[in-house]
């Protein structure tokens, strides 16, 4: 058995080989068995380590020097990759970040038993991310404004002129604000002060017509004249924004977007497709930052269920617009669609009217409610229940209702390996069998990995 060495005997600095990726995308050294997590870090990697905080069981490193790199390291898309928090594998080849990919989930399921196939990977690796959210603010002295991602576990940002994991237009268009909020008196955030106007700019970009939807988030209980000017600024100069709004967020918090929007100018959605249906996406809709790779998840489970079940009965969960159970319909008997947040159902509804689908049933209600309701009127009703929770996963009761309403197989979509095993592991403790777990990659260069679990409950 490997020895695990006292944390007071690593020196500070150190030569280690790196063995692998974390689920957190940091590489993983190990001294003697005790494990050190080392930022940039490549598998392959023999690197000199500098120790920045040590623990019981692990430490934290950050590189000092490369003296063998990995024979997968690259040059990183982005200039700005080692300072900004949004792409931490970009340094990584592509291929083998899906290798690593596959890698990370096997570990969390490790001795399971259960199938992990090979990633699927993302149709683009540029320019993917259709949903922007930058947090805004201003230098001390100049007022200069600043928008970009945060530098990674702070609230320092990063001010980016060019991100290439997103369209070029969101750049050029973030770049006119930059530049013209000034023009109107419009101030940055100061996060810590609470103070200033603008916190956010969100933009929804479409992959399947170009348009965009830009939303400024500020820092106020109520519209304010000079923040619709520079709406309406930049509606007028940007042939391919669709539509402009202004978000209000006067509260002291993490979320983005506040309750109250109004569009400025032109719509207040974009349009998007997926398994050849038209979605509309507005500022706080729940849709997949990725859509070319959600295709790819929507189709697969759509392909599942055509070879596996004649028309059968299903049950769409944790629904948000209904994407499942509408890519669904024109396969099955009948989808029953439950979503809690009221906006999602009203825009399903919409959608579902626009696509002219007729077999697809709307609830507005809590999952857990709604499972019990079930359950008290019709048992097992369901041939198949698609599962799509947040990240925090399902609750065991949520999964227990799950059971005793489905007649054949749970498809469970998790954007969150760990809040899965758990899941699983349960439904294996309740007599279910795993068939397999396929990974899709809808984050190229970082180490977040959606997966889809097939669940056979007999």
């Amino acid at each position: 058995m490997q020895q695990i060495v006292n944390k007071k005997d690593i020196p500070s600095e150190l030569v280690v080989e790196i063995e692998k990726l974390s689920n957190l995308g940091f590489g993983i050294a190990r001294v003697e068995g005790y494990v050190i997590f080392v930022e940039n870090a490549c598998p392959e990697d023999k690197v000199k380590i500098r120790i920045t905080k040590k623990n019981k069981n692990f430490a934290n490193a950050v590189i000092t020097e490369i003296i063998k790199p990995s024979k997968h390291r690259v040059s990183p898309l982005c200039p700005m990759q080692k300072v900004c928090g949004a792409c931490q594998l970009q340094f990584i080849d592509y291929k083998f970040q899906l290798e690593q990919k596959k890698e990370i989930v096997k570990d969390i399921f490790m001795g399971s038993g259960i199938e992990i196939r090979d990633v699927i990977p993302s149709p683009k690796i540029k320019e993917y991310r259709r949903k922007i959210q930058y947090p805004v603010s201003e230098t001390r002295d100049s007022k200069r404004i600043l928008a970009g991602y945060y530098k990674q576990n702070s609230h320092e940002i990063v001010n980016i002129k060019y991100c290439p994991i997103q369209p070029k237009e969101c750049d050029d268009i973030i770049d006119f604000i930059r530049n013209n909020a000034p023009v109107f008196g419009i101030s940055g955030y100061n996060e810590k002060k609470h103070a200033g106007d603008l916190r956010h700019v969100v933009i929804r970009s479409s992959e399947l017509t170009g348009e965009n939807l830009v939303i400024l988030v500020i820092n106020s209980s109520k519209f304010l004249d000079k923040v619709k000017n520079l709406a309406k600024k930049i509606y007028e100069n940007f042939e391919n924004v669709s539509g402009v709004g202004i978000n209000l967020n006067p509260n002291k918090t993490n979320l983005i977007l506040g309750k109250e929007t109004d569009i400025v100018g032109g719509q207040n959605y974009i349009e998007e497709r997926l398994c050849d249906k038209i979605f509309k996406v507005g500022a706080k809709t729940f849709f997949q930052v990725n859509p070319l790779s959600a295709n790819n998840i929507f189709e697969y489970v759509k392909k599942y269920v055509s070879k596996n079940y004649n028309t059968p009965v299903i049950l769409d969960a944790y629904a948000g617009i209904a994407a499942f159970g509408i890519c669904l319909s024109d396969i099955s008997e009948k989808v029953v669609s439950v979503e809690e947040n009221k906006a999602s159902v009203d825009l399903a509804e919409e959608i579902v009217k626009q696509n002219g689908i007729k077999n697809i049933e709307l609830h507005n209600m809590d999952a857990g409610e709604f499972f019990e309701k079930e359950l008290n009127t019709r048992g097992k009703y369901y041939d198949v229940m698609v599962l799509d929770p947040p990240r925090k996963g399902c609750s065991q009761q949520s999964l227990d209702y799950a059971l005793k309403l489905t007649k054949r197989e749970i498809i469970y979509v998790s954007c969150n390996p760990s809040t899965l095993a758990r899941d699983l592991k349960y439904l294996t403790e309740q007599g279910c069998t795993v068939e397999f777990i396929q990974p899709f990659d809808m984050f190229p260069h970082t180490y977040h990995i959606e997966n889809v679990a097939i669940i056979n409950i007999k």
